[in-house]
This record gives C-alpha cells, sequence and structure tokens, in this order.
C-alpha cells in the first residue's frame, strides 16, 4: 500500500541522533539497568533487556561495559534508582509530542520538561492527551531499492502486521510490539538488514511542518533531547524536504 513520503524525515532524524552520540551511551545504561532490575539480567527470559543490549552493542559499547551494568542492577551493589515517566505535549503547530524520561528525582525532571515546551513554543498535555495519536508497536525500515517481494514475504510469514511502500521507495514494516523480535530475527536471517529498528510509539497522523514552524519545532526537539533525563522522543511532526 502507498504510504507518506518519510525517509528523508528518518535520515535527518537518524543523523542528528549521531551528532549526540555522548549521550547515547548514558542513556543505554540506564535502560540496561532499569531492564536487569524490573525482568532479572538473563537475556533469554528478558526481551526487553535484549533490545537494550542490542542497542549498546550497535553504539560500540564495550562487552565488559554492558556485563557490569547488567551485574550491577541485579546484584548487591548500591546504585542510582531509576523511575520511569511519560510526559504528553504539544509543540508548534499543535503537534504532538511525548517524552519518555528515566529520573532518580521527578521533581526536576517535569519541571525541566514542563520549561522547555514552555520556553520554544510548546506546552505541557495532560496524561492521555496526545498518545491516542500513537501507536505501540515493533518498527523496521528499509532503504529504497530493497526488494520489496522479499521484505514482504518474509516479514509477513513471520507474523509482521503490514508492510508499507513510502512514496520514495522505503519500505517500512509494522509489528506487534511483542513480535518485534520475532520478525527482526527472521528478515536478519534471510539478509534482509534495516536502517532502522526498534519498538516505538509511531505517529498515526502526521503533521507537516515548513518554513519557520519547522526550524522551531526542529529547535523544541533538540531542546527535550538534551535534556539529561529523556530517554526518548516521538512526535509526529512531518518537516519538508526545504527544512531538512
Amino acid at each position: 500500500m502507498a504510504g507518506h513520503s518519510k525517509w528523508a524525515n528518518i535520515q535527518h532524524r537518524k543523523g542528528r541522533q549521531d551528532e549526540k552520540r555522548g549521550k547515547i551511551w548514558t542513556r543505554i545504561i540506564r535502560e540496561i539497568t532499569v531492564s536487569a532490575r524490573a525482568g532479572g539480567g538473563d537475556l533469554s527470559i528478558n526481551p526487553r533487556l535484549r533490545l537494550a543490549v542490542d542497542k549498546a552493542k550497535a553504539a560500540n559499547m564495550p562487552a565488559d561495559r554492558i556485563k557490569y551494568n547488567i551485574d550491577k542492577a541485579t546484584g548487591n551493589q548500591e546504585g542510582v534508582h531509576y523511575e520511569e515517566i511519560r510526559y504528553e505535549g504539544y509543540g508548534i503547530g499543535g503537534a504532538a509530542i511525548i517524552i519518555d524520561t528515566m529520573t532518580d528525582n521527578k521533581v526536576r525532571t517535569v519541571a525541566e520538561v514542563r520549561h522547555a515546551l514552555s520556553k520554544h513554543g510548546g506546552n505541557m498535555g495532560t496524561e492521555g492527551s496526545v498518545a491516542f495519536q500513537f501507536k505501540h508497536c515493533g518498527q523496521l525500515i528499509f532503504a529504497p531499492g530493497t526488494d520489496e517481494d522479499k521484505v514482504m514475504e518474509v516479514a509477513l510469514e513471520a507474523g509482521a502486521e503490514d508492510v508499507i511502500t513510502d512514496e520514495d521507495g522505503a519500505l517500512e514494516v509494522l509489528t506487534a510490539y511483542v513480535d518485534f523480535e520475532k520478525v527482526k530475527n527472521a528478515l536478519e536471517a534471510a539478509g534482509l538488514v534495516p536502517e532502522v529498528a526498534g519498538v516505538t510509539m509511531r505517529a498515526e497522523n502526521p503533521i507537516e511542518l515548513s518554513g519557520d514552524d519547522a526550524v522551531r519545532m526542529q529547535k523544541l526537539l533538540d531542546v527535550i533531547e538534551e535534556l539529561d533525563d529523556t530517554q526518548e522522543v516521538y512526535h509526529n511532526a512531518q518537516f519538508d524536504s526545504e527544512a531538512l
């Protein structure tokens, strides 16, 4: 089925994340800590921890550093206790934003998130105010030129919910979040390696922004991303090519 073109937006976001590699390890370590503490340190029975370790490996984190943080979370070593908190709000043009955080001080975190939103043209929403505009799912994205028939055959056979072809030829495979690993493993076993893969909050109704609105929205997102307690930021803003 035809989909809205988003490949340029995906590459843009990926590039901006690559520029902020210094913060990536910190966020991954938090995710490993919370995942291991909640579900144990055995990768074979803790799918959330497996995803966190995959992220760590993709970010070139050394194996001993990964093991240390798993052991720290599951052992008797004294460590910081993080709490997961999700905030919802609005950006430029009414764009919906979800901000997932991990914090050891929720009073500090909510103040920082609220300040970032209000200072840069957004505002905080109440719980559930924008979440209905997103779908919690597994998402795998393949570059334009990837064999569409092969991706579709393997993905659907492995239990994917949909395969969407964007206008510029990128392929987007969507799964139930519990089936993400199974579908990802099947695709990779078939030699199909995605550019982007993860469990995400996928925007169902993108809002296209251009010109000054796009610049202001990107600034707002950058500020939120830079907050120490931010783990993930999801939004439904789609920037036109001239704004990238």
